[in-house]
């Protein structure tokens, strides 16, 4: 399975990979026959193929069912990118061993719960931060986008799933509404990078007349010619971390999943958002559930941007996390696999 990337890299696709972008416990049921289809089909033509190694690449909840059949067919497996097993459904580090050879993390702490349970991880460092530069050019972000110098950017990142967006889009839109209304001296410009045509539909619809201008991806432009950023949780938390911008971080879940996750006590950490999880406390503001509301995002936003020492010390903490987490993970990733496989390096 593969995204554009992959195949324009060479991957023989047998299937996208965004026919998994599908969130939470509840969510997922809708669409269970379709994926259990494409499970089965992928069981048979891999088991057929027999490969030296089979990597899962994120997606954990598909990807682990499939190799824990492979590794007891007798092939070696791989998980690249560890499942937040550490935040939530710990008993799942068990059916991880069972079904994972290795382990591959992008976060430092993840190595240290996995060792504690008899799994063999390794810490690779995350390819965003060796993608992103240490030093962020904003003026050049802001040439590239048509953005005045001066302007006061505010960038807006409600998600790349539907879901998401649907979920997070209407109050992101509030939130600048909130925000030109208690500073209308402030002249604001906020954009929102849209990660396909299949967001930005939804978003549009969401934006009516709001002054927010909408890009066709160019996240990372959009978020190097920020001034502050409000952010649904996720990867592009990471990216905003990497890029230096303060930030605020706003997740949803549907109604019913949210409440089973409360109810059955699964979250076991204190913080949800990458970046409070890497510093191991609350360095960005972050609401969840019924607390993301216009008010409360702008009103956390506008923080942010008045604050000056506040955000200044935020974007230290960012530097080094960011060089913490700058390894060459690809490489390290790809050499870690070939090892397993029993390959030379090329």
């Amino acid at each position: 399975m593969a995204g554009p990337k992959m195949v324009a890299a060479g991957c023989q696709a047998w299937a996208h990979s965004d026919q998994l972008g599908v969130m939470g416990l509840v969510e997922v049921v809708s669409h269970l026959p379709r994926l259990l289809k494409l499970r089965k089909s992928l069981l048979k033509r891999i088991g057929a193929a027999r490969p030296a190694v089979f990597v899962g690449i994120d997606v954990p909840d598909f990807n682990l069912g499939l190799a824990k059949r492979f590794k007891r067919a007798g092939l070696r497996t791989v998980q690249y990118v560890s499942p937040q097993v550490w935040a939530w459904r710990q008993g799942r580090v068990k059916s991880i061993g069972e079904a994972c050879d290795l382990v591959l993390c992008l976060l430092p702490f993840e190595t240290e719960f996995y060792e504690k349970h008899g799994v063999h991880a390794e810490f690779v460092g995350h390819p965003l931060a060796d993608q992103i530069p240490l030093e962020i050019d904003r003026d050049a972000a802001r040439r590239t986008l048509g953005i005045e110098a001066d302007a006061l950017v505010v960038a807006l990142l409600p998600g790349s799933r539907l879901g998401e967006v649907e979920r997070l889009g209407a109050d992101f839109i509030a939130a600048t509404h909130w925000l030109r209304e208690r500073r209308p001296d402030k002249a604001f410009t906020f954009i929102a990078p849209m990660a396909s045509p299949r967001v930005r539909a939804v978003f549009e619809r969401q934006r009516g007349e709001a002054q927010v201008r909408l890009l066709d991806g160019q996240a990372q432009a959009a978020l190097a010619a920020a001034d502050a950023v409000l952010v649904a949780s996720g990867t592009a938390t990471l990216e905003t971390l990497l890029s230096k911008r303060p930030m605020v971080v706003a997740y949803r879940l549907g109604a019913i999943t949210a409440f089973l996750l409360k109810r059955l006590g699964l979250i076991k950490v204190p913080y949800f958002s990458q970046p409070n999880l890497l510093v191991g406390r609350r360095l960005v503001p972050e609401f969840f559930q019924d607390a993301v509301t216009g008010p409360l995002l702008g009103a956390a936003l506008l923080e942010e941007i008045e604050n000056h020492d506040a955000s200044a010390q935020m974007q230290a903490e960012f530097r080094r996390v960011h060089l913490t987490l700058r390894r060459d993970g690809a490489a390290l990733a790809a050499a870690a696999v070939l090892k397993l496989a029993g390959a030379s390096e090329p």
